[in-house]
């Protein structure tokens, strides 16, 4: 299965950006969809996740209120919306899918949130 991600950029802080992983090529039966970030000398962590049959969410505690995550099932999407941008928010935004035979990942999209 192919990810390929969309949607980062440059936003000033106090804005939005909506991000969008879109999967392809041979999906198995999807248990879910997630996003991790990156930022500069820190270790990657978990942001949001939703499960494919049912579209719970979980979100880590420093984006719930302010991140959104939700899913097109039909076109094998989930996006991420992001309101309320801190500085601290900008990294590098990995999307990943879990599928019953593992997790893949996308190739990252770099969001930067300007003070």
């Amino acid at each position: 299965v192919q990810l390929v991600e969309s949607g980062g950029g440059l936003v000033q802080a106090g804005g939005s950006l909506r991000l969008s992983c879109a999967a392809s090529g041979n999906i198995g039966a999807i248990n879910g969809f997630g996003w991790f970030r990156q930022a500069p000398v820190k270790d990657r962590e978990f942001a949001a996740q939703i499960t494919w049959r049912d579209g719970r969410t979980y979100y880590a505690e420093s984006v719930r209120g302010r991140f959104s995550i939700s899913k097109d099932a039909a076109k094998n999407t989930v996006f991420l919306q992001m309101n309320s941008l801190k500085p601290e928010d900008t990294a590098v935004y990995y999307c990943y899918v879990d599928e019953t035979t593992g997790r893949s990942w996308g190739q990252g999209t770099q969001v930067t949130v300007s003070s």
